[in-house]
């Protein structure tokens, strides 16, 4: 797996790389089924913008693509908020593709009574 960093309106210091790829890095716990991570970095330099600091990750997998996209007022606050939101995406996409047992919260379960015979032993 690799994790690819670029930037638009910023020059990716070593530590920006580093901290993306800690942050990020820690998705691939979650499903093995990951093949690569691209992360884009970028800054709006309009004065008048709130949150000009944005961050996006694109998630390979065997089987799609996660995208998820974060922005604040920081670069640092960007990519913890982007990391966090990534890995309940890929936590979702994990148990929908493993079709997991949980029962929709939309249709009720059918609780199944058993009846118990007893056995009288004489």
């Amino acid at each position: 797996m690799y994790i690819h960093v670029t930037g638009k309106n910023i020059e990716i210091t070593d530590a920006i790389k580093a901290y993306v790829k800690e942050k990020v890095g820690k998705v691939a716990e979650y499903y093995d089924q990951i093949t690569g991570i691209d992360v884009v970095l970028s800054v709006i330099k309009n004065p008048a913008a709130s949150g000009k600091h944005i961050a996006e990750v694109s998630c390979k997998t065997n089987s799609g693509v996660i995208r998820c996209e974060e922005s604040a007022d920081s670069m640092y606050e960007s990519i913890d908020l982007l990391a966090e939101k990534t890995a309940r995406q890929v936590k979702k996409f994990k148990d929908k593709a493993l079709g997991s047992d949980k029962t929709s919260i939309r249709t009720p379960e059918v609780e199944e009574t058993v009846e118990s015979e007893e056995v009288i032993e004489s």
